[in-house]
């Protein structure tokens, strides 16, 4: 099950319509024009700095974060992201989702020398253990233990051979 925190709206219009109550349209802004240098830049270093000065998420040393990979736009601060880790070619890392007559948060816990491969979506409130390694194209919709290999969806765990 992931942890998220529910919170319902009594007004009749999906919270989405309303977002603006919830996140500043000021810090929405900055966060869109972060995120989308981050996407395309090509340093690591670079990147990972971006990341946690412009954004406020943790990231650990010697994390690579790939090219176009794209990190929640609302709540990037609940991301945390392990050292030594490889995130995959146009990922996704979500921390929210607006329903219908709800929206949820939860934070991503990604652990160390963790591998993602590319096109993988990683739902809120999820964490993936360290050494784990997720398959390309995986929708991580529930927590990953250390040493295992997830890939599918819906996703598929195993234990990695020792």
């Amino acid at each position: 099950m992931r942890r998220t925190k529910r919170f319902e709206t009594n007004d009749g219009v999906n919270p989405l319509w309303n977002v603006y109550k919830t996140v500043s349209f000021g810090r929405t802004l900055k966060n869109t024009l972060v995120i989308e240098c981050g996407r395309i830049f090509p340093f690591m270093r670079g990147k990972r700095w971006l990341y946690r000065h412009g954004l406020g998420m943790k990231i650990g040393e010697n994390t690579s974060i790939a090219y176009k990979v794209t990190v929640d736009l609302f709540y990037p601060e609940k991301i945390t992201i392990g050292r030594n880790s490889v995130i995959g070619f146009n990922t996704t890392i979500l921390t929210h989702e607006y329903l219908i007559r709800e929206y949820r948060i939860g934070e991503v816990v990604i652990g160390n020398e963790v591998m993602i491969g590319a096109n993988v979506t990683i739902l809120p409130g999820v964490s993936i253990g360290d050494g784990a390694i997720v398959g390309a194209g995986t929708v991580v919709s529930k927590d990953i233990p250390a040493s295992c290999f997830a890939r599918g969806n819906p996703v598929v765990i195993s234990e990695l051979e020792k």
